[in-house]
């Protein structure tokens, strides 16, 4: 009787073990201002199963739509986007309960930040509607600096509502952390900064740009697994294209393009994301499109358009692919919920689970162990 008691109590053990290894923190940034939010949102979720819990939420913060989450999971740094009163903010975390303390809030230099990445030194920050790059460094306790170093971009493009100045949407990492590359919808340009991290004032120091067609509008961009290619997500004419990637340069290869064939009406390229396992590749489209466009990636890098799946709500902002590769999840602007997609990784192929996170206007999804 003790020998099947210990042992029933190891099976718990085990499996209660088991179930914590596949759970993940979901960190979801949202707008404030057109519905009830108090900001940034955390809840459990099973990678197994795809079954959520509400964890905890932030004081009120004004719209956090893009976060960053540090090595060691201790931190959150989020864009307040709110006009010519932008400011980035740095908040505790813990991971265990979910609780989410501000610590402090700089200007974030620019009009409109919309993008933010983060390492152990330093928290970098595009800001669209101020055509910008702000660095900010960080302090021993995980707060933030007034900014270190601002970049202004330059330019215009042909399309005059869109691209009537410079509009930075995205700064991202090289695999090797070398390099930080610099999306500008409104010069039509991909720039490439040496990233040195220890420098008090030129953490960012340009050596290299590259021109994209001229009224594509870049706006977001990932590697390839292996570090050899980069696709290139245009907003305004749904391109996108491939490049080979060395040494914080590019060079073009391919390009193809998000929409379906018969498609005809309005569009807003959004986001895009390579599966874990580096076979498939997937990108967001907002207006009247609302799908996610699925690519299978070549041995060259190139895609294969495998088409279009509807993602079942309005203005599928960013989404976000679990670590396991098991499930997509599509957050609405407009339609107020983040629906889970099941994903099949022999074809690729999205398959709605029927699961919802209904929340105000959710804009950036980030997983955390």
């Amino acid at each position: 009787m003790k020998k099947s008691f210990v042992s029933l109590l190891a099976i718990l053990f085990f499996t209660a073990a088991k179930s914590q290894e596949n759970k993940l923190s979901l960190l979801i940034g949202t707008y404030t201002n057109s519905c009830e939010s108090k900001g940034i949102y955390v809840y459990d979720f099973d990678t197994n199963t795809a079954e959520f819990s509400f964890k905890n939420v932030s004081s009120s913060i004004v719209n956090p739509s893009y976060l960053t989450v540090s090595n060691d999971n201790q931190f959150i740094y989020a864009v307040n986007e709110n006009g010519a009163d932008s400011k980035v903010s740095s908040f505790g975390f813990n991971p265990e309960n979910g609780v989410i303390k501000l610590m402090n809030q700089q200007d974030a230099k620019g009009a409109d930040p919309c993008y933010i990445i983060n390492d152990d030194k330093n928290v970098i920050v595009a800001n669209y509607s101020g055509g910008n790059i702000a660095v900010f460094g960080k302090n021993n306790d995980g707060s933030i600096t007034p900014a270190k170093q601002l970049i202004q971009h330059f330019g215009k493009g042909i399309n005059e509502q869109r691209q009537e100045k410079p509009h930075v949407h995205m700064v991202y990492f090289s695999p090797d952390k070398k390099f930080v590359l610099a999306n500008d919808l409104g010069n039509d340009k991909v720039y490439s900064y040496q990233y040195n991290p220890n420098s008090s004032s030129e953490v960012l120091k340009i050596s290299d740009s590259i021109a994209v067609k001229s009224g594509s509008g870049p706006r977001h961009l990932t590697f390839s697994n292996d570090g050899k290619y980069v696709y290139l997500l245009q907003e305004l004419d749904g391109s996108l294209t491939v490049f080979n990637y060395l040494n914080g340069k590019l060079k073009k290869i391919d390009e193809t393009t998000i929409l379906a064939k018969d498609f005809k009406g309005t569009f807003s390229s959004a986001d895009i994301h390579v599966s874990p396992d580096g076979n498939f590749l997937y990108s967001s489209n907002r207006g009247e499109a609302n799908t996610i466009s699925i690519f299978k990636i070549k041995r060259n890098g190139k895609l294969e358009s495998l088409g279009q799946t509807s993602t079942l709500g309005q203005e599928p902002r960013n989404f976000v692919i679990d670590p396991t590769g098991n499930f997509v999840l599509v957050a609405h602007q407009y339609s107020n919920d983040v629906v889970i997609f099941k994903i099949d990784k022999t074809t690729g192929a999205l398959e709605d689970t029927g699961k919802r996170i209904y929340l105000c206007s959710p804009v950036c999804l980030v997983f955390t162990k």
